[in-house]
């Protein structure tokens, strides 16, 4: 890279955190909305565009990465997040304008959502402990004043207390895994870590330090027990659950995909990512069968969709899940910035299937999902080979996308042929795009890791069962203990409420 190159790349890698940093002190300052928000505006689409320049100069480097200063450095996926983390977050402060019209305290809001985005332009940049840890205290510090815009609102002091308690919790891990990895390679730089892992493997130090860095982001990413706060944080403004579901609860996949080749060689972490995130995923998925409630099925959905992506980094498939991380992100914010669309959608949706689906479908869905997925990663193979993914995978999507195919019973009692062969056709298409996003320059490298991986289809198997037992009346009687449980959240959030309340103690009512 020639030196002209270089500058601009640093220059563009760091305008978008400068930009935010700036954006915070001028909200404080800019007292009237009028006046505010073009302001916010001008100044999100200028990190917008920096973000962009960034990807495209860092396609155009030779290396992997790149310092930019010390205890920063860029690389292809910290460029990649920085551009998704930033557009999101200049249209939730468009859709911010509108929404809070009228109310006061709008100054500090747009501050506080200022503050949250340059913290998560710091995390993506650190390559030391000390700003990976100071960049995620920073977000959590900022989205708290953001959940509790309302301070009037119980439950947003509620869900914002037990959020603090988990980020402390995180915090308390990281510096732990920060003074191990520290004590084993003689510096907190994260290139010099990774460089020594390697180069030498993990240590038993080293894996105690994997350990802690894992439990740590499952505590940040809110997979169970320690979900609560994430499902409670529909007391606050709307744009507010856009911004916590579609970009900072994601940031715990970004970090695991940063330390990959850490994770690699320290099984005991990978072992955890697998039990947390399979055992979220299923249970959430369950729970949010049983929600009414357009917003909480959202919220739920989120809990399901971090399990999942970390079970995705435990088993070493680090591109699915940086595009998962793209996928939900652009679609949780569209789901939560058109709730009321949502809501008429699944209504309509009930009108148009107010039958159950054929029993013949749902236990043919899997196997037919599973030869088209297995057909379109045998054929693309065959003309570009290593760009598939293990045979186990290729049934978890089968899984996944099964429900595609489900049809209502035609009025003769079969399936409608045609409905299957559309089902059959998106399958197909969802599949080659999963396979063309693998192409793409992410910056990941994948280590399928086999041993847990049979496993982890079974279970997600037996979550299928359950879903296609469930929709039908007579076989969900039989599992109407399991579907109660499930409406309660299997009673996990209160034991952690009431003993994140005895431990510290919080003022839930806001003094007159």
């Amino acid at each position: 890279m020639g030196s002209t190159l270089v500058f601009a790349s640093i220059l563009a890698a760091t305008a978008p955190l400068a930009v935010m940093a700036l954006a915070v002190p001028l909200a404080l300052a800019v007292r009237d909305p009028r006046r505010l928000w073009p302001l916010q505006h001008a100044l999100m689409g200028l990190a917008v565009l920096a973000a962009v320049a960034s990807l495209v100069l860092h396609g155009l480097g030779s290396g992997p990465s790149a310092a930019v200063v010390p205890g920063l450095r860029a690389d292809l996926g910290a460029a990649w997040i920085a551009l998704l983390v930033q557009g999101l977050g200049s249209v939730i402060a468009a859709f911010s304008a509108r929404y809070l019209a009228g109310e006061p305290g709008q100054p500090r809001y747009a501050a506080a959502l200022a503050a949250v985005l340059a913290g998560v332009h710091a995390l993506l940049l650190a390559d030391h402990w000390a700003v990976l840890i100071g960049a995620w205290v920073l977000v959590g510090a900022a989205l708290q004043r953001l959940l509790c815009f309302y301070p009037e609102r119980p439950f947003a002091r509620l869900a914002a207390h037990k959020k603090w308690l988990a980020d402390r919790l995180a915090d308390a891990l990281l510096l732990g895994a920060a003074w191990l990895s520290w004590q084993a390679v003689g510096s907190g730089s994260l290139s010099a870590l990774l460089a020594h892992v390697q180069t030498h493997g993990a240590g038993p130090a080293l894996q105690a330090a994997a350990v802690l860095l894992v439990l740590a982001v499952i505590v940040r990413t809110a997979l169970l027990p320690l979900h609560g706060w994430l499902i409670q944080v529909m007391e606050a403004p709307t744009p507010v659950s856009a911004l916590l579901h579609a970009g900072v609860v994601n940031l715990g996949g970004y970090v695991l995909i940063r330390f990959a080749p850490l994770l690699d060689v320290a099984a005991p972490a990978r072992t955890l990512l697998v039990v947390f995130g399979t055992a979220s995923a299923v249970l959430a998925g369950l729970v949010m069968l049983t929600r009414v409630s357009i917003k909480l099925r959202l919220a739920w959905s989120t809990l399901a969709q971090m399990g999942f992506m970390l079970l995705e980094c435990g088993l070493g498939l680090y591109t699915m899940a940086m595009l998962h991380l793209i996928g939900h992100s652009i679609y949780k914010a569209h789901a939560f910035l058109a709730a009321g669309e949502a809501v008429r959608a699944a209504r309509a949706r009930d009108r148009r299937n107010p039958h159950p689906p054929a029993p013949a479908s749902l236990w043919t869905a899997p196997a037919i999902a599973a030869a088209v997925v297995g057909t379109v990663v045998a054929g693309v193979e065959s003309v570009a080979p290593g760009n598939g993914w293990p045979w186990w995978w290729s049934g978890v999507l089968a899984i996944a996308w099964a429900p595609l195919l489900w049809r209502p019973p035609s009025a003769s009692g079969t399936v409608d042929a045609a409905w299957t062969v559309r089902g059959a056709a998106l399958i197909a298409s969802l599949t080659a795009l999963a396979l063309a996003g693998h192409a793409l320059p992410l910056g990941t490298v994948d280590v399928p890791h086999d041993g847990a991986g049979p496993w982890v289809l079974g279970a997600l198997a037996g979550l299928y069962a359950v879903t296609a037992a469930l929709q039908h009346p007579a076989w969900a009687a039989r599992l109407e203990a399991l579907r109660r449980a499930s409406y309660a959240g299997f009673y996990l959030d209160e034991a952690y409420t009431r003993a994140a309340l005895r431990l510290w103690p919080a003022r839930l009512h806001h003094p007159a």
